[in-house]
């Protein structure tokens, strides 16, 4: 079956039929449309590491009890958020890749953007909370099981898991009630709330400082906090007698550390991208959202998994290999 152009009059037709419905068209990888199916298959790739990885965190986190401590729980949760995040958009990716499926009308576009921004922003809240635990861990160490309680982390988390959506429902419900006008056109495989808001033909003031102050207030915030953080265990871990102990203090928190450059700097560089680089090539818009998206399901679960001995431990028990065939790999 042949694909629908945006521009197609039947196309344009279709869309502005529809107001409280309207019709939107992702275009992929534009000019690559001959290829798509071939491009498919690196994002295969990467939901399957990804997805099976961050599966694979859960279960071993799930069944060794050893591991049920606020650390590991905190693990879980971004393992989970990762999950999420992947999940969120490989429908459309999928429909576009493999079966030439481009439409998508709004009330899916608008379930598809609140989930991926609320995985975000749940995402940049648990590697804040996990920067933190590593603080009180190096810098307090004696006061470490007295702060860092399963009731607080239990509090703590659903805190998580419901300041993104809480604070999104806004911007997301508003978008219902603007009219678009004309070719809508969105230049990924998934829905984005920067891109949706700038085919409104209304003023769309409220959304874009609503949308820029929650960025600055829970994303911005949360990296400027791990920032201090970090800083802050920089210094007791200099102050640390011998080097031994400060190469061991050190290795607890460079999972995170990875962690937290793999989300935020791809994060930040694609919000500057949408606000500030409206004439910048369409490929770095593309390059940016699918680093942002795709790279931090995908590497987090090796990067913890090569870093975390205790994590390590667990997988090399659960697939029934010896200790000495790892360390000969």
């Amino acid at each position: 079956m042949p694909v629908q152009h945006p521009l197609d009059p039947q196309f344009t037709y279709l869309s502005n039929i529809t107001w409280f419905s309207p019709m939107f068209y992702l275009t992929g990888f534009p000019g690559l449309e001959a290829i798509e199916r071939w491009i498919f298959i690196p994002f295969f790739f990467m939901y399957l590491v990804a997805i099976s990885g961050n599966c694979f965190i859960l279960v071993i986190i799930k069944i060794n009890t050893h591991l049920h401590t606020p650390m590991y729980y905190l693990l879980f949760l971004l393992a989970l958020t990762d999950l999420g995040l992947s999940v969120s958009t490989l429908p459309t990716t999928i429909g576009i890749f493999w079966f030439k499926c481009r439409g998508i009308y709004f009330g899916a576009c608008q379930i598809q953007m609140f989930c991926i921004h609320s995985f975000s922003f749940m995402e940049s809240s648990v590697l804040l909370v996990m920067f933190f635990d590593r603080f009180i861990a190096i810098c307090h160490p004696l006061r470490y099981f007295a702060i860092i309680t399963g009731q607080r982390v239990i509090r703590v988390s659903l805190i998580i898991i419901l300041r993104g959506p809480v604070a999104l429902v806004p911007i997301i419900v508003l978008l219902k009630a603007f009219p678009y006008c004309g070719p809508r056109v969105l230049s990924h495989s998934f829905c984005l709330h920067q891109e949706v808001i700038h085919l409104a033909c209304t003023d769309t003031t409220f959304n874009n400082l609503y949308g820029l102050t929650l960025v600055v207030f829970t994303v911005m915030l949360d990296l400027v906090l791990i920032a201090l953080s970090y800083g802050l265990i920089l210094h007791t871990v200099a102050g640390l007698p011998s080097q031994e102990e400060r190469l061991r203090a050190f290795q607890t928190c460079t999972s995170h550390l990875c962690a937290v450059l793999l989300f935020f700097v791809p994060m930040m560089g694609l919000s500057l991208v949408h606000r500030f680089g409206k004439h910048a090539p369409p490929a770095v818009h593309l390059f940016m959202a699918n680093t942002y998206l795709f790279m931090p399901p995908m590497l987090n679960p090796i990067i913890y998994s090569i870093k975390t001995k205790e994590i390590r431990s667990a997988i090399t028990k659960l697939l029934g290999l010896r200790k000495g065939n790892i360390n000969s790999c």
